[in-house]
């Protein structure tokens, strides 16, 4: 029988007359923290939306014209307003950021899309300065929008690697993380090495999946098409329905269920196991690096950009900027990813996982890619 498992924290909160609606995005708890913390970061949480664009002329936002340079964010000051679909342990990095710039940070958290759309439906009235997404489709379909500002900055170049931003420098990646395959140490002694090796009948009733709506899914989808071609793409998810998985939409519940005996194997973010370590350094799941003798394992990222109608474009270049050099290091290490910088050393648990070759070549095209992941998902029964 196949179930669901969900898990939805809705809060509310006004702060002053400025108001956000928001609902957490790239992790199963959400945020758990809100209101003003007392040092320059404001979490703004409510069920009141923001005043958007009257008109049709005013909700439309382009780039054309917009661009932001480093030399303008050494001047930043004031406050800035981050609408942020990554949200886990994000408060202590915007406090670290305000210490060190003086540049206060309001908030709010909610999902890649409707981030996307609500910028999309403020137009020029946003005050948003700066939009970070948990996945490069979604952040490339911002890009599609026309509701992000490209970017002149030698240190984003410097640091952040050419396939790991936005064609246009309108997005840089500042934080990676691995879609693998992952299996009972205690119950499988040789789980598969491909994604199309997950829908082998071997697994049938033994695998667990995210649903089909989640970002994470559509863009593991899009990069076997990709990688594959749509027809391909399309027989290994059929695979997987094949196999009578059971959909749990949180990656935490999936490894649980993997520990737990629900399942003997899934696909899932690495990160969650980073986690899972801290509380249980002999939490009985492992990694399997899948796809090491092609292309690599699906790699995803956490991304930031300017806004195209940021109030305040200097303050969110200073942002990024500080969040791909100073704030690296803690950006990455607070929820277990990898940084985006090759130069800087992932956290001692992550590199307990050991070396892989990872997809990087398809992180760009996971946005172009996500209309046709989401039709093969439906072709082929995903739930």
């Amino acid at each position: 029988m196949k179930q669901n498992h969900t898990r939805q924290l809705l809060g509310s909160l006004l702060v002053g007359v400025f108001v956000l609606g928001a609902c957490g995005s790239d992790d199963d708890t959400g945020s758990s923290d809100t209101g003003s913390t007392g040092t320059g970061v404001t979490e703004i949480t409510s069920t009141t939306e923001t005043a958007v664009a009257t008109d049709a002329t005013d909700a439309t936002a382009t780039t054309a014209t917009t661009e932001v340079s480093s030399s303008d964010s050494a001047g930043a000051g004031g406050t800035i307003t981050v609408y942020t679909g990554r949200h886990y342990g994000i408060e202590p990095v915007f406090e670290q950021f305000t210490a060190d710039t003086g540049i206060e940070v309001r908030f709010t958290t909610g999902n890649d899309p409707e981030l996307r759309e609500r910028l999309i439906a403020e137009g020029v009235n946003t005050p948003a300065d700066v939009v970070m997404t948990a996945d490069a489709a979604n952040i490339e379909l911002s890009s599609d929008a026309g509701i992000l500002a490209s970017v002149d900055s030698d240190i984003l170049s410097e640091t952040i690697p050419e396939g790991l931003r936005g064609e246009d420098n309108d997005w840089f990646a500042l934080s990676q993380r691995a879609r693998v395959i992952i299996s009972s140490t205690e119950r499988v002694e040789n789980p598969p090495t491909t994604y199309a090796g997950v829908g082998d009948p071997e697994w049938q009733g033994k695998l667990c999946l995210r649903p089909s709506t989640h970002p994470y899914t559509q863009s593991i989808v899009a990069s076997l098409i990709i990688a594959e071609g749509e027809a391909r793409a399309t027989e290994i998810v059929q695979s997987w329905v094949a196999n009578d998985p059971l959909y749990i939409n949180s990656d935490t519940d999936i490894y649980n269920a993997v520990a737990d005996g629900e399942c003997d194997i899934a696909i899932a973010n690495t990160y969650y196991l980073g986690r899972l370590l801290t509380e249980n350094p002999d939490f009985p799941v492992g990694i399997v690096w899948p796809e090491q003798d092609g292309r690599g394992a699906h790699v995803n990222v956490s991304a930031a950009a300017v806004t195209a109608n940021a109030p305040n474009p200097e303050g969110a270049l200073a942002l990024i900027e500080w969040l791909a050099t100073d704030g690296q290091q803690q950006f990455a290490d607070v929820n277990f990813e990898y940084p985006a910088d090759p130069n800087v050393e992932p956290n001692e648990i992550v590199v307990g996982f050991g070396e892989f070759t990872a997809d990087l070549a398809a992180v760009r095209q996971l946005g172009a890619n996500q209309p046709a992941a989401v039709a093969v998902l439906s072709a082929a029964g995903y739930e």
